[in-house]
């Protein structure tokens, strides 16, 4: 049987502000999935099925209750090693990573561009195999996603994208948690994207259709995500009975919205574009105007770190916005991607509808 993980909360003492209190879950025996992730790669959410990427909110859900709410203990990776590849900068994907690899008993390395330069100090080949034989898997955190193809073929562990120019999986895997605790489901939501057709839209556009979500796109003029990817998209929303729209008009996009979401106009990397890009995103400010042609219960989110001309102050600081404990559940979401590519656990959690 499906529960409504809303319901569950609600019924368990539940909700104070945007934070979520739970006091009487019950755990029994584990409960039993078709869905079998280990040794799997995690380069992008096109390669997961809808029931996979809902299996690993499942898990996350589970992993979070069991130890902050319950207090428990549970060293699924005691033993277990982690290299983690950083070609760029990161507050919450490394401390996601690190505290939670940590938690459940492992031992997070983390890798700087100081401590290794791939395909340069040492090939992509053998820095592959070289990891592959002293840790148990690699997140890697890099410019180019073909690095990322080129040591999946090369390692024997799995591979885990902690960014790219294409995709941030493990961002969305954290959005979809958060909503699906805010709402209590995700089908039927509708998702407005209000910025840059970066790597966060591309991965929202490999998944939001696998869960019955519909996605309304505003980009400038320019600025559209990847046409491969876009026709993918199309092909996942007639598949799935969803819509999924691209215009160049915000407010066109915010219309009935449950959930504006942006990000940062400039990219690491993208620096010596700032002012061309600030320009050319003039209107693209997410505001409570936008908010007046949502949905009743529209709310925000937005991955961090954030830039006052993405998103005014009254907005992202109201509590419609979902920031923080969106944060915070990347933690809970890697946590959950390591479990399941690492090792046989199955929750305990009954699972959740979406």
């Amino acid at each position: 049987m499906l529960f409504n993980l809303s319901t569950l909360l609600r019924s368990a003492g539940l909700r104070q502000g945007n934070r979520l209190a739970v006091r009487t879950f019950q755990c029994g025996k584990s409960v039993q999935s078709n869905v079998l992730l280990k040794g799997r790669h995690l380069l992008t959410l096109k390669d997961f099925t809808g029931e996979e990427i809902k299996y690993l909110l499942w898990l996350s859900a589970d992993l979070k209750y069991r130890i902050k709410q319950k207090g428990e203990y549970l060293p699924l990776l005691q033993g277990k090693s982690l290299s983690m590849i950083f070609e760029k900068r990161s507050t919450r994907t490394r401390l996601s990573t690190e505290t939670g690899f940590a938690l459940l008993g492992g031992h997070p390395c983390f890798l700087t561009t100081q401590d290794i330069h791939l395909g340069v100090n040492e090939s992509l080949t053998d820095t592959a195999r070289v990891l592959s034989s002293m840790t148990d898997a690699i997140l890697a955190r890099v410019y180019k996603h073909s690095d990322l193809d080129h040591l999946a073929k090369e390692a024997s562990v799995p591979i885990v994208n902690g960014l790219s120019e294409m995709y941030h999986p493990i961002q969305i895997l954290a959005d979809y948690l958060t909503l699906q605790e805010h709402y209590g489901y995700l089908k039927g939501l509708t998702l407005s994207w209000i910025g840059d057709g970066n790597n966060i839209l591309h991965s929202i556009m490999m998944s939001a259709a696998k869960f019955g979500m519909n996605l309304q796109v505003a980009t400038p003029k320019g600025y559209e995500p990847d046409p491969g990817i876009t026709k993918l998209a199309e092909q996942y929303a007639k598949e799935h009975g969803t819509k999924l729209s691209l215009t160049f008009d915000p407010m066109e996009a915010a219309q009935g919205s449950n959930v504006l979401i942006t990000d940062t106009w400039v990219s690491m990397g993208q620096e010596e574009e700032k002012k061309k890009r600030l320009q050319d995103f003039q209107g693209y400010q997410i505001t409570m105007k936008m908010g007046k042609v949502a949905a009743p219960n529209w709310t925000f989110l937005h991955c961090l770190p954030r830039k006052p001309e993405e998103v005014d102050d009254e907005v992202f600081y109201c509590p419609r916005s979902l920031v923080f404990p969106e944060a915070e559940n990347r933690k809970w979401t890697i946590m959950a991607v390591m479990v399941s590519l690492l090792t046989d656990y199955s929750p305990q959690l009954q699972k959740p509808s979406f």
